[in-house]
């Protein structure tokens, strides 16, 4: 990419009102769920001060999202997203309630307030599909990039404020303001929700079924390559990444010896490292690819978790922190604007969803991990460790490219085409009740044997990707020139959404399949036969 191109301004989609509203709303709603994770981690290393227990409360925080992810991505895609947004933050303003409850009469344990901040954990897995899946609808695409920058940006800005006011609430006030002002935050994105005007998408077919949608959505990741890759690279970067929030509560107390003011202080220090490199991204992604950026942003991290491993005064970590805040908004704003491009508006927030099950699975998992290699080698040994295992896969994953490649131009026209379905079967069609198989008969010439088969593997993808449960192609034995195309959906409403997914680089695709295609004279002719059948029990 040119260097000469402009620079975009990180705060354009800030002209669209309805994004404006809410992103405000978001970093206000933000600000307390940072008040709130700084309060139970210290309220945790007064409960349980174990490196096991403190590193659990981040993994309860995120493992939610490991469990719920795909589901609350599917419910987003398939409901009305704006209502479901509501009810997401209406749950975590409940909990916190319970937890401020709990906390002020003095009935909290440890496996009490592990409970609850799973509880709250469940409400943001609810809640993260469906706000990713938003932003397109908020702002145009030309905008996109750059409001999912700002969307990290203003994480980040919360970050920097909240758990700073996180430790000076608890200082003053103790953890049980911490969590009240965690659910009056909640009030304030309810609000915004309710006063924002959607205007829904409408469809001539009707919803999809909840594990049907969850279904396709799998399949449609399963079957995209893009998509795996952006998930590889997330999962390798929060995995090693997640030993610094397991970790950094018992780092700050007991290696650095200082209070909760402090902790907050250095997660507020991450903040502000996080928006000074939000500001230079668009300058950052003019420069250089989205594999180059995430490989950049991993080696970061990991001189970060290096100098907090090595750090006995708080300056030191100051800085690491300041570099984990840059890394992380460089990777997860670079891989999340990958995976929203890189999947349509029928499937984003299931996409998405699938996505973020990746890599909040890495960091529970990475966040337990650290909890445990710090409680058998010690916090800063275990930080090292991290630190230089997630620089090697750094290395090694960056030949992999995230950067979509254009699809090849190809015509359109010669899109098969079946026959209408026959009048006596419209109530059964309607019914939905049997798979529908359908087939392209294609004659091949035997010089273009090679092309068609690398044809046909584009082909099988674009089938899965559009809601194919089973896809297949044979070779007549007898006539090694003929072949049958064959794949099948769940119902005949499937196989209409079907049609409807089908982005341009698939209609290529499919077009560049049958420009294959010749009569029996060996002329071009004018597509496959197509055909389609309903399943029937004898």
């Amino acid at each position: 990419m040119s260097t000469t191109a402009p620079n975009p301004s990180a705060f354009a989609p800030l002209r669209h009102p309805a994004f404006r509203l809410l992103w405000l709303a978001n970093l206000a709603s933000n600000t307390g769920m940072w008040v709130q994770n700084t309060g139970a981690g210290w309220l945790m290393t007064s409960l349980a001060p174990s490196p096991m227990m403190v590193s659990l409360v981040q993994a309860a925080s995120m493992l939610p999202v490991f469990l719920l992810a795909l589901p609350s991505g599917a419910l987003a895609d398939i409901v009305d997203r704006r209502r479901y947004l509501i009810l997401a933050q209406t749950w975590m303003c409940a909990m916190g309630l319970l937890l401020c409850a709990l906390t002020a009469t003095g009935m909290m344990g440890p496996w009490g307030l592990l409970a609850l901040t799973f509880a709250i954990g469940a409400g943001s897995a609810m809640n993260f599909p469906a706000w990713a899946a938003t932003t397109p609808e908020l702002v145009p695409r030309s905008d996109l990039t750059q409001a999912i920058v700002l969307n990290g940006i203003g994480f980040n800005l919360s970050r920097a404020v909240g758990p700073a006011l996180g430790g000076f609430i608890i200082g003053l006030a103790g953890t049980e303001a911490a969590f009240a002002f965690n659910a009056l935050c909640f009030v304030i994105l309810i609000v915004a929700l309710l006063l924002w005007k959607r205007e829904a998408p409408r469809s001539r077919l009707p919803k999809e079924h909840f594990l049907s949608a969850m279904r396709a959505g799998v399949r449609f990741v399963g079957a995209s390559p893009i998509m795996r890759l952006i998930i590889l690279r997330a999962v390798i970067f929060f995995f090693f990444g997640a030993a610094m929030w397991g970790l950094l509560p018992l780092l700050v107390r007991d290696t650095l010896g200082l209070g909760p003011e402090a902790f907050g202080l250095m997660l507020a220090v991450m903040g502000v490292g996080a928006v000074g490199a939000g500001l230079l991204l668009p300058r950052a992604r003019n420069a250089m690819s989205r594999s180059d950026l995430v490989a950049l942003a991993s080696l970061l991290a990991s001189a970060a978790l290096f100098l907090l491993g090595i750090a006995g005064h708080w300056a030191p970590a100051a800085l690491g922190m300041l570099l984990y805040g840059a890394a992380w908004i460089g990777a997860a704003s670079t891989l999340q604007a990958a995976a929203q491009l890189s999947a349509p508006s029928w499937v984003r927030a299931r996409a998405i969803g699938i996505y973020q099950l990746s890599f909040f699975g890495a960091l529970a998992f990475g966040s337990a991990l650290a909890g445990w290699a710090g409680t058998a080698v010690g916090v800063q040994p275990a930080l090292l460790t991290f630190g230089a295992a997630g620089a090697v896969a750094a290395l090694v994953m960056r030949r992999w490219s995230l950067d979509s490649r254009p699809a090849a131009e190809a015509g359109t026209s010669l899109l098969p085409e079946p026959e209408a379905p026959a009048a006596e079967l419209a109530t059964l069609l309607a019914s939905d009740r049997g798979r529908v198989l359908e087939m392209l008969r294609y004659r091949i010439d035997p010089a273009d044997r090679a092309e068609f088969l690398a044809a046909m593997a584009d082909l099988r993808r674009v089938r899965l990707r559009s809601g194919a449960m089973v896809w297949r192609l044979y070779e007549d034995v007898a006539h090694p020139e003929l072949w049958v195309e064959m794949w099948a959906v769940e119902n005949w409403t499937e196989h209409l959404r079907e049609l409807d997914r089908l982005q341009p680089a698939d209609r290529a695709a499919i077009a560049r399949a049958a420009a294959l295609h010749r009569c029996a004279d060996g002329h071009a002719a004018t597509g496959p036969e197509a055909t389609r059948y309903i399943h029937q029990s004898p």
